[in-house]
């Protein structure tokens, strides 16, 4: 991994941004795509709500299974926005079997597979953050899917953005859900430990999968994960977040009986409020995602 350069990069589009400030109160959207399938229905829904801030997890990037698209690049560009993007994976297979079987070639063009922060604002910086040092996904085991072979580790993206008000730091993270609770909130403190260096004495937006209760004997009770605690010690809130569950059926879903709350935002020196759950569908009522789109709005100004 340490010699694969992808790996250590973020891309950008930057004839994308535009200089300009978002507003003081960010409408902020959060949403594992589950690999955009499509981008055009993705961004039609997006689109909806007018987000100035989107994190996106589970991004694909030259894969069979998503037409071997830029899936990043071509939602941005729908919505006339820029993007950072920063890879988890290294695909070294199709994926899964229902994957495989939307496979457009028996190849991977790259092979990439990520999360993003998709703005119009151009970021002031921008940070990779590797959060995974267990090699889960590479040694096939601790309960992962052997059938989907990988180099690399659960990452998040930040950016430090313009508003009206200052700046803020908005991240997207995706935390790992082969792994224990001890593990995802070591992965949450090595997130809030790299803003507190990158983004100092900022507001600071986390949002995305946090994949909680995942790998558990109960994995609905999301209540037992540390994390929630252990943030709010950091001076992050969780009050910019709507009530029941953030996963649904889908085209890819090996489970589609299981509904879990697995989305979040977590906001420190920021007012987080009107918190939804947007159903992950197409006009014609198509899954996006296994998951649903979370939205909610944040008072930027320092100390609000």
């Amino acid at each position: 991994m340490s010699n694969a350069r992808a790996m250590h990069l973020i891309e950008t589009d930057e004839a994308m941004f535009e200089a300009r400030r978002l507003p003081q109160t960010c409408t902020v959207a959060a949403w594992n795509l589950e690999r955009c399938l499509d981008p055009e229905g993705s961004a039609a829904l997006l689109r909806q709500h007018e987000p100035d801030i989107i994190l996106l997890s589970e991004m694909d990037c030259g894969m069979a299974r998503t037409a071997q698209r830029n899936t990043t690049r071509d939602l941005a560009q729908l919505l006339e926005c820029g993007y950072a993007y920063g890879l988890e994976f290294h695909e070294m297979g199709l994926g899964s079997a229902l994957e495989a079987q939307l496979a457009t070639d028996d190849f991977n063009a790259m092979g990439w597979h990520g999360n993003a922060i998709v703005t119009k604002a151009k970021p002031i910086a921008l940070a990779l953050i590797r959060l995974d040092d267990h090699g889960h996904w590479f040694c096939a085991n601790d309960g992962v899917d052997p059938g989907q072979p990988r180099i690399g580790g659960r990452v998040a993206v930040a950016a430090i953005l313009p508003t009206q008000s200052g700046h803020v730091c908005a991240v997207s993270a995706h935390l790992e859900s082969a792994g224990s609770i001890s593990i995802r909130q070591s992965q949450m403190d090595r997130i809030i430990a790299a803003v507190d260096q990158f983004a100092p004495d900022m507001p600071v937006i986390i949002g995305g999968d946090l994949n909680t209760g995942n790998n558990l004997d109960d994995p609905d009770d999301w209540s037992q994960e540390t994390l929630f605690e252990a943030a709010k010690r950091q001076g992050f809130s969780w009050d910019a977040n709507a009530s029941g569950p953030t996963t649904r059926a889908s085209r890819l879903t090996r489970f589609p009986e299981r509904a879990m709350k697995l989305d979040w935002f977590a906001n420190r020196d920021c007012v987080g409020h009107s918190a939804k759950v947007i159903p992950a569908l197409d006009a014609r009522g198509t899954p996006l995602s296994d998951h649903e789109l979370i939205l909610a709005e944040f008072d930027c100004q320092i100390g609000s």
